[in-house]
């Protein structure tokens, strides 16, 4: 593990997920912070001026309609839990979207719960509407979904949202706003020799036993929920950043290259990560065969595939499944995730996009696959 780095991983970055922790929004616990919100927004607006991508994850529902309901303690039923997220989402959001406004960026809110990005359908819809956002300029401000989650809401799940949502949209980046500096090699408040970790490889079992363990008094939603959100964010290929939130300027500085926090850096890139988990998927859910001049587009040039150049579609499946795409001879030529179910492919194969809403009802993707969804096996 290195002491000391200039970190590229963020000069680089063109697409940053950003995640909040409760204690930095809500000043720990006090109620919202709507200066630091204010400068978290400022630079916000400074990378997307320059032309990034950026997504924000934030607690600190709860803890603002804790305040706003007049509770000193933290509930332990979950309709009250509930409640208090309900309330507190209201003054969240507004807090956001007025300073991002003022700093000249648009925002949008989002609420998600783990079920939307368990299913294949809901989790591409929602990938959608966060590209679509992020084409726009705009903002997504991202919380938890907790006045309809059935579970208990448990302290660190936003930063698996954070990873998740990482994941979701393909980020080079995932960088968590903690009210730590980083990850040391053991809790320098019990041990003196403790060194800070300036850089390592997400995923390194060693991290976790640093962090503390799941079942330590450090670990219990602290840097160890950090930990593993790096470990999940690298599956799709994106680096994560620990750092301290009141770190001045510190979204523009770790995007000017500056080493600040811990990097803990993908082992993959994200193109390769998400290409190859499409190689290996083995459950194909059907196919589509294409004529020469499709096949060539696909296999030799690079292209997406779309419906105009598909002649028949085999199997039944939805959209989101990995299918294959077969040429003439009944070769595989590649395989990657449809854009549209099987009963949509049937109506719009050999019919170009301007036919789509005719014959589907809506308008969606003009391809049947991406060519960013593609990988070729042939």
């Amino acid at each position: 593990m290195q002491e000391k780095t200039v970190s590229t991983v963020l000069l680089n970055a063109r697409r940053i997920v950003v995640k909040v922790g409760s204690s930095l929004v809500t000043d720990e616990g006090r109620g919202l912070d709507a200066q630091a919100i204010g400068q978290w927004c400022q630079q916000l607006a400074v990378l997307v001026k320059s032309g990034r991508e950026v997504i924000m994850v934030s607690s600190g529902a709860i803890a603002e309609g804790m305040k706003r309901l007049g509770w000193a303690t933290r509930p332990k039923a979950i309709h009250e839990l509930q409640a208090a997220a309900a309330v507190g989402q209201m003054g969240l959001v507004q807090v956001y979207e007025s300073q991002l406004r003022e700093n000249g960026v648009g925002s949008a809110q989002v609420l998600l719960t783990h079920a939307d990005l368990a299913d294949r359908e809901r989790y591409l819809n929602a990938r959608s509407t966060l590209l679509t956002l992020l084409q726009l300029g705009v903002v997504p401000v991202i919380n938890e979904n907790d006045t309809v989650v059935n579970d208990e809401i448990k302290f660190g799940d936003n930063d698996t949202l954070g990873a998740l949502v990482a994941n979701l949209v393909d980020a080079d980046v995932l960088v968590i706003l903690t009210d730590q500096k980083g990850l040391y090699t053991a809790d320098p408040r019990k041990d003196a020799s403790a060194r800070f970790v300036h850089e390592a490889q997400a995923g390194d079992p060693a991290l976790e036993a640093m962090a503390g363990g799941a079942g330590s008094s450090i670990g219990k939603g602290g840097m160890i929920t950090k930990i593993l959100a790096a470990k999940r964010a690298a599956g799709s290929g994106a680096s994560t950043v620990i750092a301290w939130g009141r770190e001045p300027n510190a979204l523009i500085r770790l995007t000017q290259g500056e080493a600040i926090g811990t990097l803990l850096v993908a082992q993959t890139g994200k193109n390769q990560a998400r290409k190859q988990w499409i190689a290996d998927h083995l459950q194909l859910r059907g196919a589509v065969t294409v004529d020469a001049g499709a096949a060539v587009k696909v296999r030799d040039e690079g292209k997406s595939l779309l419906p105009i150049g598909m002649t028949t579609v085999q199997g039944e499946f939805s959209r989101g499944d990995v299918i294959a795409i077969r040429d003439g001879d009944g070769t595989e030529v590649a395989r990657g995730l449809a854009n549209y179910s099987s009963a949509e492919a049937r109506l719009i194969c050999r019919k170009p996009s301007s036919e789509f809403e005719k014959l589907l009802g809506y308008t969606g993707e003009a391809e049947m696959i991406h060519r960013t969804n593609l990988v070729l096996t042939a």
